[in-house]
């Protein structure tokens, strides 16, 4: 690793003037109908301590013409998917459908009960895919076995196949850990979940890491963070969109061309984080086999001011955040079309 990071924002534009019309026109088309999702991460806060519920997700996504909702199973706490009975559950997907939405579910683990849970309230809710990833404690290889062992699982809780089911790179593993995973699990259904900031901790960068799994690609968390040095390796803050250090236009570009007659991802969840934080986990002198210590599944400090600021802070960043996406989308389109028909 360099020993300050690279915040090449990338040339998207030049990387639009290469294309051959047909993609040209291809980019433009899926710019201006991208999937976009709301994330329930987006108002983490208010779920923890600002009484959001599941539904009021549901509302928010209809109200402002998005695709579906992206939700843990654990937002919400006593209101979440996880504590609802069946019939709540049925009527959340009834509900969602009702609103024209798709449901996306996750869970921040691939341990077997967990996996088997969440996917008993995917498939109540109706939902179409499910996100999960590995939060062990211990080596690598230990890690690497285990999500191995659990992912295989999958295709036994769905028999009928009605989900797709996505790995995210959380923080922890290497593109290259999570490809070994995939083809040891050898699951058509499962592929990756690729989210904006969180190959930093593991000591890679976004473009990169995007070009190494390109091909298992099937979702994305669209966010932007700060890339800070950290004990020799890199942790990322989270902060408001274009105002951080990823390259969030080429990254979009690039998840947008994938897949030739049909998209290749399926949802983009817009999961503004600002203030989360997430220290390194990899280091430039790492053995070939490094540990990875014990974590919770992800959270924000809400800080010592006033929560109730806070709060309506973070629903008013997260329609800007939709308000920042779309224009970039806007802007990806209208270069993609004035390159199509250029002589």
């Amino acid at each position: 690793m360099n020993p300050s990071p690279s915040f090449d924002k990338g040339d998207w534009r030049h990387r639009i003037a290469a294309l051959v019309p047909d993609e040209a026109i291809r980019l433009a088309r899926r710019a201006r109908t991208a999937p976009l999702f709301a994330h329930a991460y987006a108002f983490h806060l208010n779920f923890r301590f600002g009484g959001m519920v599941p539904a009021d997700l549901l509302a928010h996504a209809a109200a402002h013409g998005l695709t579906g909702v992206q939700i843990h199973v654990e937002d919400g706490e006593a209101a979440s998917l996880s504590a609802m009975s069946g019939p709540d559950l049925r009527d959340f997907g009834a509900k969602a459908r009702h609103l024209g939405l798709a449901v996306h579910v996750e869970t921040s683990s691939t341990e077997a009960p967990d996996l088997a849970r969440t996917v008993a309230i995917a498939h109540a809710v109706g939902a179409a895919a499910m996100r999960c990833y590995p939060r062990y404690e211990g080596r690598v290889s230990s890690v690497i076995a285990r999500a191995i062992a659990d992912l295989r699982g999958l295709a036994a809780l769905d028999p009928d196949q009605r989900l797709r089911f996505t790995l995210e790179q959380h923080e922890d593993l290497t593109s290259a850990e999570l490809i070994h995973i995939l083809r040891a699990v050898d699951n058509p259904r499962l592929g990756l979940l690729f989210d904006f900031g969180n190959m930093v901790n593991a000591g890679e960068m976004p473009l990169a890491a995007l070009r190494q799994q390109a091909p298992w690609l099937r979702e994305a968390h669209v966010k932007d963070c700060l890339v800070l040095p950290d004990r020799g390796g890199w942790a990322h803050q989270a902060c408001r969109s274009g105002e951080g250090h990823l390259p969030m236009q080429a990254l979009l570009v690039e998840l947008l061309l994938l897949g030739i007659e049909e998209p290749q991802i399926a949802a983009f969840g817009l999961e503004e984080e600002e203030d989360y934080f997430a220290p390194a986990l990899r280091f430039p002198d790492d053995g070939p086999d490094p540990h990875i210590p014990a974590r919770s599944a992800s959270f924000t400090d809400p800080g010592t001011g006033d929560l109730a600021a806070r709060l309506l802070h973070e629903r008013d960043a997260a329609l800007r955040q939709l308000q920042v996406v779309r224009a970039m989308l806007d802007e990806i389109a209208t270069t993609a079309e004035t390159i199509r028909t250029m002589p």
